[in-house]
């Protein structure tokens, strides 16, 4: 009897021990899984606050990008832009640039230009700007426009300072336009046509326009051309080409096939648009055109030096 008490006294006493090292272990898991879970629940609430901190930020940005953008829409209505007020617009437009470029901001731009003008049509495309209270970009030629090619009874060259009341920018497109006959011939026919061309627009607009689209594109001044960039950037020039187009620079057959064309080439944050202000097709479908682009979460604006658009 005595043998068998101690006995179960020992085993009493072993299970009494496995028990606290049973306990022992489970204490020191659960203060382990205590401390992971708080280091965890730690670094969960630092990177909810860093997450609200960016939501807040980013916020602001869209913010001030909506400032900007109500800002810039001020001056839609301004007939009569001076040169200050321009400037104060082009200040705002440069910031909505880098927001875009910078990705802060779900707005885009679009820069719609029109080249060879002015014609009597040009009046009608105008009309459609004032109306849809948006500013638009014309790179102009001064060749046979003293009589309006489609309407020989009117001097075109009158239309540059209806362009300029109306809060547009207004470009050189050389003066003669003459691709095929002569002004890629050497740097200096270009330049001195760049020069006539700004001499023109001077005299009807007291404007002195900076910017310039090469007739037909930059590359069609193939092996001379940056001997005439150089010499535009020693006049103070800049020069854009274009990124989406309805073909209205070839022939179009079809108010669809030029609408499917623009819309296939408007897809970038920042376009320049080409259009062409002889284009009747063009001129239907602008209306329709300017809707999309702003359903699009586009920003119309007239192009400006200072652009990143415009190289230099």
């Amino acid at each position: 009897m005595e043998k068998n008490g101690r006995k179960t006294k020992k085993s009493s006493i072993i299970i009494f021990i496995v028990y606290l090292l049973i306990i022992g272990t489970l204490s020191c898991l659960t203060y382990n899984n205590y401390k992971e879970y708080k280091e965890l629940n730690k670094k969960n609430i630092i990177w909810k606050e860093n997450n609200k901190k960016l939501n807040v930020e980013y916020t602001e940005k869209i913010k001030e990008t909506e400032t900007l953008k109500e800002d810039i829409k001020k001056y839609d209505d301004i007939d009569k832009t001076i040169e200050n007020t321009k400037k104060e617009v082009f200040d705002l437009a440069k910031k909505v640039e880098e927001k875009i470029t910078k990705k802060e901001t779900n707005y885009k731009i679009a820069y719609i230009t029109f080249d060879d003008g002015p014609y009597e049509l040009t009046d009608n495309v105008l009309e459609v700007l004032k109306q849809k209270k948006v500013k638009a970009t014309f790179f102009t030629i001064g060749a046979g426009k003293t009589s309006c090619i489609d309407n020989r009874s009117k001097d075109c060259t009158e239309t540059y300072k209806k362009i300029v009341d109306n809060g547009h920018t207004i470009a050189n497109h050389t003066y003669s336009h003459a691709i095929f006959n002569g002004l890629y011939s050497s740097s200096n026919n270009f330049i001195n046509d760049i020069s006539k061309q700004e001499d023109l627009i001077y005299s009807k607009t007291g404007i002195k326009t900076n910017i310039i689209r090469f007739p037909g594109g930059s590359s069609t001044a193939k092996n001379i051309k940056d001997e005439i960039i150089q010499k535009l950037r020693d006049k103070g020039y800049g020069w854009v080409d274009w990124t989406a187009e309805d073909g209205d620079g070839k022939y179009i057959a079809s108010n669809e096939q030029a609408w499917n064309t623009f819309t296939r080439t408007v897809n970038d944050d920042i376009e320049v648009i080409l259009f062409h202000d002889y284009n009747r097709i063009t001129y239907s479908i602008l209306p329709d055109a300017i809707d999309y682009l702003e359903k699009n979460n586009y920003i119309i604006l007239p192009l400006f030096y200072e652009s990143k658009m415009i190289n230099k």
